[in-house]
């Protein structure tokens, strides 16, 4: 009987901060790609000593689930981390792989805006909505950037509160960055059509807005439906 007891151990300092990081990336309070405090700042937030956060922050490392770049700080890794940039290099000169990318795109993000509107905080929909307003500007030059596109998508994937579609998402960043660039590079060539995907962009936003889920699910599968029809005319 005596066997199936252990002693109990007290956790170190660094153990208590690595836990307690994993928490924070797990449950999505620490999202992909943000940074976290400087060691200096974690030691003061925890009340601990400068080695205990940097010995923590070591383990998190190992362990992948932080990153610390030269010069620039330590920054939290996706948990289905991996690089695509081959497949986003080819995105442009294979139509088909740019077909099927926006396959998937259809299967995630349209289940995300339903989320998005069922679950987004009143800042979060106000994010979405600067992204639209920034387009509507841009627009007015013959269209707007792939990184406010991105950055509107990106809002809408944040606003599900969905860790691990968020972890997705930041993993295929890259090929999801390559359909919009091609896309938009493709239907620029028509200058109606900047005024017709400025429409699907606020029609999204505005049924998120409404926290209406179906209504922003069918608004999303239509943008990208109409997308996915009209580049192979513009090839």
């Amino acid at each position: 009987m005596t066997t199936l007891f252990k002693p109990i151990r007290p956790k170190k300092l660094s153990e208590e901060i690595v836990e307690q990081i994993k928490s924070l990336i797990t449950d999505g309070q620490l999202k992909p790609g943000e940074k976290i405090p400087s060691e200096r700042e974690m030691a003061a937030l925890l009340g601990v000593s400068r080695p205990s956060v940097r010995e923590a922050i070591m383990v998190l490392e190992t362990m992948g689930l932080l990153e610390s770049r030269q010069g620039g700080g330590t920054y939290v890794r996706s948990l289905t981390d991996g690089t695509l940039a081959p497949l986003a290099a080819m995105m442009e000169d294979n139509p088909e792989l740019l077909k099927e990318l926006l396959e998937v795109r259809m299967g995630m993000e349209c289940w995300a805006a339903y989320l998005a509107a069922t679950r987004a905080t009143d800042a979060e929909i106000r994010e979405i909505g600067d992204s639209v307003e920034e387009m509507a500007r841009q627009a007015v030059r013959g269209g707007w950037s792939s990184e406010v596109d991105s950055r509107f998508h990106y809002a809408i994937t944040t606003a599900t509160h969905n860790t691990m579609q968020l972890h997705v998402l930041n993993t295929i960043h890259e090929l999801f960055l390559a359909t919009i660039e091609v896309a938009l590079t493709k239907l620029y060539s028509q200058p109606q059509y900047i005024e017709v995907l400025l429409g699907q962009h606020r029609a999204i936003y505005e049924a998120i807005a409404a926290r209406d889920g179906d209504r922003a699910r069918r608004a999303m599968g239509e943008h990208l439906e109409w997308v996915q029809a009209t580049l192979p005319r513009l090839s």
